[in-house]
């Protein structure tokens, strides 16, 4: 929560809220090569967020996002592989948005454009007018969605080769790949042709309301020997997929921010055999990762190369050191 500012699970912050307390808060001592800093968001039962950076109050939401460097791999993860082509635009944005000024400027300037084309879309359809006033969002739309598309792209390059190197290591046989997956052209004319795409389809989009071009609609292709994973894969081989990304999640932030993220597995080994848990588990213990905070429900499911790590244990919501 303190990296994302919001809840993984996708919870509203005001359902956060415990039935009789008016609002949460969550703080964090955070250490990093600058040095140590005290973290803490908050949020009251209206829905109104506080966020704070050694005790003083951040002007803007986005100033503390991704203080607390973290990548949670969980079972939930799976939907990355086995959904549609919006989890793993989701995850795309999360990914570089934590780690990239440009892309997240990029971003929230293309979501405020793509609403506003799109209400101008409702409106004329409502009205029976032609679409010309959702082209006045178009320039916008083109310049920061070429970005977007420029910067996925680019992490795809870079990653792509990782992204099969670590899913060979937990135990894929198979050729894992991933690819940017998308209509627009890779030769460094993805503004112009945006721009005519929204164009060409202005009609179409004023009959269905909404925008059918943009790299809002782009996918991340994730295959096994060339098939697409969701389909073909196995439940282990899909949650061998989404561990990869996160691990690469991992990987982005330690290159881009320059210090080594926390990561939090919650139950990792669902839904692999033995041989597949033991590799994720090796693949842990190569680095590249800070501190580990590993959850499972039952304690014989930490295994022995672990006994050595501090222990806790949650019941009834209490929790309990040393057990």
């Amino acid at each position: 929560y303190i990296e994302q500012l919001r809840s993984v699970r996708g919870a509203r912050d005001r359902d956060l809220v415990r039935f009789d307390a008016p609002a949460f808060h969550v703080r964090a001592t955070v250490h990093a090569p600058g040095g140590a800093r005290s973290v803490g968001v908050g949020a009251d039962r209206t829905g109104r967020k506080r966020v704070t950076i050694d005790a003083v109050e951040m002007p803007r939401l986005t100033d503390a996002l991704g203080a607390l460097p973290s990548v949670m791999v969980a079972p939930r993860d799976v939907s990355l592989v086995s959904e549609g082509p919006g989890e793993r635009r989701r995850y795309l944005d999360i990914t570089l948005a934590l780690t990239s000024a440009s892309y997240l400027r990029a971003l929230r300037h293309y979501r405020a454009a793509l609403e506003r084309r799109n209400a101008a879309l409702r409106a004329a359809a409502r009205h029976r007018r032609g679409p010309d006033a959702a082209a006045v969002w178009e320039p916008a739309l083109a310049e920061h969605g070429a970005v977007l598309v420029a910067e996925r792209r680019g992490w795809v390059e870079r990653h792509g080769a990782e992204f099969t190197r670590l899913s060979h290591a937990i135990g894929e046989q198979a050729r894992a790949a991933i690819a940017y997956a998308t209509s627009l052209p890779d030769d460094g004319a993805v503004e112009d042709a945006l721009l005519a795409a929204f164009a060409r389809l202005r009609d179409h989009d004023l009959r269905r309301g909404s925008t059918h071009a943009g790299p809002h609609r782009d996918d991340l292709a994730l295959t096994l020997d060339g098939r697409d994973l969701r389909v073909v894969g196995s439940a282990g081989q899909q949650r061998t997929g989404a561990i990869a990304l996160r691990l690469l999640e991992a990987a982005t932030l330690r290159e881009r921010r320059g210090t080594l993220p926390v990561l939090l597995l919650d139950d990792p080994f669902a839904e692999l055999d033995n041989r597949r848990a033991a590799r994720v588990l090796d693949l842990l213990l190569e680095g590249g990762v800070g501190q580990v905070v590993l959850c499972v429900p039952r304690p014989e499911e930490i295994p022995a190369r672990f006994t050595r790590l501090a222990r806790h244990r949650i019941a009834a919501g209490v929790l309990t050191e040393g057990a």
